[in-house]
């Protein structure tokens, strides 16, 4: 556990202030800050442009100024749209392309922020949103929702996902939780929790098997939605995300100071007057939110909650202040990437869960063997 804190200590206030020079420290604390704020813009613009990008590219190509010019007149009715071709590619943006380009750039913010919760309050660099076994709880609602032939009704497949996200977070609480226990949350401890989450996602991964033998023609359609897809989302799959990823963002944000000092460890945490039964359960319970309703919107998305806090830490360090606004924005620049290279680029679509396990597991072994050699 001590190996475990080394790997993400910050100091109470996220930085240092040296005892002999207290004012070139604060001056350099100001300059980090005025430094990290113009990555965040930066950030945030490379986003921007990259919807933007998105927008134009598919299988009927769309010039970036005709964009700008549908959007201005949607947004703000600056100019009118005046010839059919106009109407045809704002029926594709609208309808089609910005749907979709929304709600995955809002999934890959949400599993970003999530991962970074995971990590924090499991003090364990390997955690991801579905280390308790979140995604393997909402793969099994929504095979049964998909073998009960419910994908016609209102929602039915995302709620039967999120139903059983949320059954299986708190079926790992229940399992891992013991009263003698000395843990992050008097009573429950990061091993208890990731040792019980391994459990339960091996028994739902074989009910899912299980499913998937039973299911007759349903299969593919069960394997389809495993494997993670953006297709077809709606300005509702948007708006459900975005509602979650916000407020969750708000709760990780509010409490990101608190998140520092559990990584120094329960004593020390307690003693500057961190409430840790209390934070690390709503933590773990926001990251959970945060994943099961991704999963329940888009399906299986792997390592982009695993990966994208590392790679943002190499930058910002262990600081979860910065770490959690920029691994959002750069979760939805990378998963919106993803997509867009398999709807736009590759000859044929392929789910993006697949093209994310290619390209984030060879690039997680690297940073793994790399921090390793340090």
């Amino acid at each position: 556990m001590e190996q475990n804190r080394n790997w993400e200590s910050v100091a109470p206030g996220g930085g240092t202030i040296s005892a002999k020079h207290p004012e070139k420290s604060v001056s350099a604390a100001m300059a980090a800050d005025g430094w990290f704020k113009a990555m965040v813009v930066l950030c945030s613009f490379v986003l921007l442009g990259m919807i933007l990008i998105s927008l134009s590219m598919g299988y009927l190509s769309i010039p970036i100024p005709e964009i700008a010019r549908i959007l201005g007149n949607k947004l703000f009715g600056i100019l009118e749209i005046a010839t059919p071709l106009e109407e045809t590619f704002a029926a594709v943006i609208f309808d089609v392309r910005l749907p979709r380009i929304l709600t995955c750039a809002a999934v890959g913010a949400a599993l970003s922020v999530s991962g970074v919760l995971f990590q924090g309050i499991l003090l364990n660099p390997l955690a991801d949103p579905y280390t308790l076994g979140v995604s393997a709880g909402a793969a099994f609602g929504a095979s049964i929702a998909i073998l009960l032939n419910l994908g016609a009704t209102f929602v039915s497949t995302p709620v039967f996902a999120f139903a059983g996200a949320c059954a299986t977070l708190f079926f790992v609480v229940y399992l891992s939780y013991s009263p003698s226990s000395k843990g992050i949350a008097s009573g429950l401890s990061s091993n208890s929790l990731i040792l019980s989450g391994i459990i339960v996602a091996a028994i739902l991964s074989a009910g899912i098997s299980f499913l998937k033998f039973i299911a007759n023609e349903q299969v593919s359609v069960i394997i389809f939605w495993l494997m993670g897809s953006f297709a077809s989302k709606t300005w509702i799959n948007f708006g459900v995300v975005f509602a979650f990823l916000v407020m969750g963002f708000l709760i990780a944000i509010c409490f990101a100071r608190d998140l520092n000092l559990i990584s120094l460890g329960d004593r020390a945490a307690s003693s500057l007057g961190v409430d840790i039964k209390k934070i690390t359960l709503l933590l773990l319970i926001t990251g959970s939110m945060l994943a099961a309703v991704c999963v329940s919107v888009s399906g299986i998305i792997g390592f982009v909650g695993l990966l994208v806090p590392h790679m943002v830490r190499f930058v910002t360090g262990p600081d979860n202040r910065k770490l959690l606004p920029l691994s959002m924005i750069v979760g939805a620049f990378l998963l919106l990437f993803a997509d867009t290279i398999t709807r736009a680029v590759l000859p044929h679509e392929i789910p993006i869960g697949i093209l994310t396990a290619l390209t984030g597991g060879p690039v997680f072994c690297w940073i793994f063997k790399r921090s390793r050699l340090r």
